[in-house]
C-alpha cells in the first residue's frame, strides 16, 4: 500500500511540475516532463510485473511467467489487477492442480476482468474443471456464459470442443475410459482377454 501511495505522489508532483513549467513559458522542459509524467502515471496504474507475466505467457514461457507472478505482492494491486493476477495463476496451475486452479479462477471472475473475452476464457477453464469433476450441469451453464461473453468469436472452437467433451460424457482420462476407478479399467482389460 505504501508503494502505491509513493507512486501516486510522484505522478502527481510530476504533473504539477509540468504545469508549472508551462506557466513559466519553459516549453521545451515542459514537453520533456510530459513524457516523464506519462511514464509515472502508467507505472502507477499498471503493475509492470503483471504485464511481464502476460508477455511470458504469450511466448509460452510458463516457468518465467510463474517467476514474475511470484514477485507480485497481491495487496499492492488494484482490484481488477487482482482479478488478472488470479486468472493468470489459475491458468498456470491448471495442469498441476485443478482444485487450486478452480479457486484462483473463481476468485478472478468474482473480482472482475476488464474484457469480456478474458472473463469468457476464465469461465471456459472453469467449465473444463467442472467437466473433469463430473459436474455437467455446471459445465454447461459456464459454457453458455462463455458463448454469451465471447462476442468477437475468439473462443468459438474451444467452446465447441469442450461442449462436445461435456456432452460426450466427460473428458477422457489417462486410463482410456470416461473416468471411474482403476479397478473398472482392470475389469475392462480382463474382459478383452
Amino acid at each position: 500500500m505504501l508503494t502505491r501511495l509513493i507512486k501516486i505522489l510522484l505522478a502527481a508532483s510530476s504533473l504539477a511540475y509540468t504545469v508549472y513549467l508551462f506557466s513559466k513559458a519553459q516549453t521545451g522542459a515542459a514537453i520533456g516532463m510530459i513524457f516523464v509524467t506519462i511514464i509515472l502515471v502508467v507505472m502507477t496504474l499498471k503493475s509492470m510485473r503483471l504485464v511481464l507475466a502476460f508477455v511470458q505467457i504469450r511466448q509460452q514461457k510458463m516457468p518465467e511467467a510463474k517467476k514474475w507472478l511470484g514477485r507480485i505482492k497481491q495487496n499492492q494491486l488494484w482490484p481488477r489487477q487482482r482479478g488478472y493476477y488470479n486468472f493468470l495463476l489459475g491458468s498456470l496451475t491448471m495442469e498441476e492442480n485443478m482444485n487450486v486452479a478452480e479457486k484462483y479462477l473463481k476468485e478472478a471472475v468474482s473480482l472482475g476482468l476488464r474484457h469480456a473475452h478474458d472473463e469468457a476464457a476464465a469461465k471456459l477453464n472453469l467449465a473444463v474443471i467442472a467437466s473433469t469433476k463430473r459436474r455437467t450441469r455446471e459445465a454447461m451453464m459456464l459454457l453458455n456464459d462463455c458463448k454469451r461473453l465471447d462476442t468477437k468469436g475468439m473462443l468459438t472452437k474451444d467452446i465447441k470442443m469442450v461442449e462436445q467433451a461435456v456432452k460426450g460424457g466427460g473428458v477422457k482420462t489417462s486410463t482410456g475410459g470416461r473416468g471411474g476407478s482403476s479397478s473398472s479399467a482392470r475389469q475392462a482389460r480382463r474382459a478383452k482377454k
